[in-house]
């Protein structure tokens, strides 16, 4: 569905993607995990160019990106924002709608749409003539999916959708995402610092550091043999929260 290969981007004398080449398979979710400045966001940008690549290509559903009007290719893929990225002058209804308008729906088929994608992201459709500012953060969240699915795309971007909420609100929209991708059989990329959050949503995880890949595997493979220091360390983490949950669900019996 998609397809890296040898995806480099240099600002100048910085490299900050560096030959990286995976793939994502229909149907499949692959997170993009590093500490700041691995780039992680810039490999997401490359592929729907948002940010040109100084080298290599992008397939999507088999088409060289840069073959693809850009307008035309960001109609077939949906992207999350970091930090939601909802236009404050507009309602939620119009920023939902935004896609539509660009791809001419007409007003009232557009009014339907906008309502059947707040029901699929699990909000109230009378919301949609508020501004987003009188939305909770995971509902304002909530509206970002819901604009980033409007012309129906099969393959989605999400940078850092989680990252900005509480853990109860992250945890509900995590587990709803889930949900909403498996029902609409949704290929997806997700940037993300949160190798937990990864392990637990991904199908594989693609660790970056320094513009480069340095591993790509499913959970487990990654938990079974973590290809260096750097990777041993990022799921160091997750490692003491699971060993920590035992001991105190042993110590409850």
């Amino acid at each position: 569905m998609i397809e890296v290969q040898g995806l480099t981007r240099r600002y100048g004398e910085q490299l900050a993607v560096d030959d990286v080449s995976f793939r994502v398979e229909a149907g499949e979710l692959l997170a993009l995990v590093g500490a700041s400045g691995s780039g992680k966001t810039t490999t997401l940008k490359m592929i729907n160019r948002l940010v040109e690549p100084s080298a290599g290509r992008v397939l999507v559903e088999g088409e060289d990106a840069a073959t693809l009007e850009t307008r035309r290719l960001r109609r077939r893929i949906g992207y999350v924002f970091q930090g939601v990225g909802l236009f404050p002058h507009m309602s939620v209804g119009e920023n939902v709608a935004v896609p539509l308008r660009l791809a001419g729906w007409e007003s009232e088929r557009s009014r339907a749409r906008v309502r059947e994608l707040l029901e699929l992201v699990e909000l109230d459709p009378e919301l949609a003539p508020r501004r987003p500012s009188h939305l909770s953060g995971g509902q304002q969240q909530r509206v970002g999916v819901a604009r980033a699915l409007a012309v129906s795309p099969r393959l989605m971007l999400l940078d850092e959708p989680f990252g900005a909420l509480d853990p109860l609100t992250r945890d509900r929209l995590q587990q709803s995402f889930v949900d909403l991708r498996r029902r609409l059989n949704l290929t997806a990329v997700l940037v993300t610092h949160d190798m937990t959050e990864a392990l637990l949503l991904a199908d594989r995880v693609g660790v970056m550091s320094a513009g480069r890949m340095v591993q790509i595997g499913t959970p487990a493979e990654l938990l079974r043999a973590p290809a260096d220091d750097h990777v041993a360390l990022l799921l160091a983490t997750p490692r003491r929260q699971a060993r920590r949950l035992d001991e105190l669900l042993g110590g409850g019996t």
